[in-house]
């Protein structure tokens, strides 16, 4: 688990600080970079004070309550009501390291023209007001299990939370200056081809540490995880090249991302087929989210968080309630229905009734939470920032010294 724990911490710095960072302009490399380490740091000590406690603590329909505030009574016994075989010191930071990457998703949506003071106040009360109660609605003892939704490791908490926030935030903040006019390609594919691959290894953790043992489910999910990837890349890049005549790494890497994100709510329910079956329909799908719905209403999701986190996490949590499988999971599944194509196809409406609570919660949510930052500190930076680049207007330095 502590291993597990590592390796999610590792996609969000340097995974996703190296997949942001190459696909910006080079002149906001640092600045993006730095907004995923900054959540390292900010929502830990964010979760040793109440985060986790929030989450995890009491039985309450909506959010925790305060008994765990500050880590009180967090230690080496096991909490029975989550994990009874590890330390509850273990399971707290396992769960931080997913706290952590989620807001740092949104970045993705905002890159090139959000401030860094902005940046960090919206996420710190994004962290308290969205991410904190659906954590404990979905994992602890709130409301979407009521239902029940099955989302083993993510799909509502991180990724629809994330990629719905990070559209709001887009048409909130407007699109860079020049966009779609002036072309803004990645700067560095080689960056973001090694952040990608830093994504794929450390979902390993992410999905097969959400068994939060060493068995069964957990090679399960492991599989599924990477069959997921597999097929998504395979299929993003079969429609690129469909259309284009050719398949780019940028497709490839992309829908590897997307197979991870959309296998991620169902990973610990399927077996390997209905894994490549996910990931298979995630990579057309949000390709098709990335190439034609952005620019059919032309929002400008800088590195498309929406149309891979938001889209992905989406068809995810659908086709988990297709696919489940009891036999996969006994532990999750014993006596609730599982799978349409078990017989369950009512566990299809309960997905979709947990992604609309999260759509619903995460877009209102995020919507006041920018109004609030907004009259506080600004949230956009001035054009002519935005025209000479975060990295040192927000920083005073830059990525690249190409002068000495």
């Amino acid at each position: 688990m502590l291993v597990s724990a590592a390796l999610v911490l590792m996609m969000t710095g340097p995974g996703l600080a190296l997949f942001y960072g190459g696909l910006v302009r080079r002149k906001n490399t640092l600045a993006i970079m730095m907004q995923s380490f900054a959540l390292m740091a900010l929502i830990t000590v964010m979760w040793a004070l109440v985060g986790y406690s929030l989450c995890f603590g009491g039985d309450g329909h909506f959010i925790g309550n305060f008994e765990h505030a500050f880590l009180r009574g967090v230690g080496a016994d096991p909490n029975p009501d989550y994990a009874g075989t590890i330390p509850q010191l273990t399971f707290m930071v396992y769960q931080l390291m997913f706290a952590i990457i989620t807001p740092a998703l949104i970045t993705g949506a905002t890159a090139e023209r959000m401030k860094f003071s902005g940046t960090v106040l919206f996420l710190t009360l994004w962290f308290l007001v969205v991410y904190a109660p659906l954590a404990h609605m979905v994992w602890g003892k709130g409301g979407l299990l009521k239902f029940p939704t099955l989302d083993f490791a993510g799909g509502t908490v991180v990724h629809i939370s994330s990629g719905v926030s990070a559209l709001v935030c887009a048409l909130y903040l407007g699109k860079r200056t020049g966009y779609p006019k002036q072309p803004m390609p990645p700067h560095s594919l080689v960056l973001s081809f090694i952040g990608a691959c830093l994504l794929w290894v450390g979902w390993f953790g992410f999905n097969a540490g959400s068994a939060l043992a060493s068995n069964s489910l957990a090679s399960s999910a492991f599989v599924a995880t990477h069959f997921g990837a597999a097929a998504a890349a395979l299929s993003w890049s079969a429609a690129e090249w469909i259309k284009n005549g050719r398949a780019s790494a940028l497709g490839a890497i992309s829908g590897a991302v997307a197979g991870l994100v959309a296998i991620t709510p169902a990973a610990g329910f399927v077996g390997p087929m209905p894994a490549l079956a996910i990931g298979i329909l995630a990579g057309a799908v949000c390709y098709w989210m990335v190439t034609k719905v952005k620019a059919l209403f032309g929002y400008d999701d800088a590195l498309d968080a929406f149309g891979v986190h938001g889209a992905g996490g989406t068809i995810g949590a659908l086709l988990t309630g297709v696919f489940a499988q009891q036999v996969i999971n006994p532990i999750f599944g014993a006596g609730k229905p599982v799978g349409g194509l078990d017989g369950h196809w009512g566990q299809v409406g309960n997905q979709l009734a947990g992604v609309l609570v999260a759509w619903i919660f995460a877009l209102v949510g995020t919507l006041v939470l920018l109004k609030i930052v907004d009259l506080l500190t600004g949230i956009r930076v001035p054009e002519e920032h935005e025209i000479e680049g975060l990295d040192i207007t927000q920083h005073g330095e830059e990525a690249y010294n190409l002068e000495s």
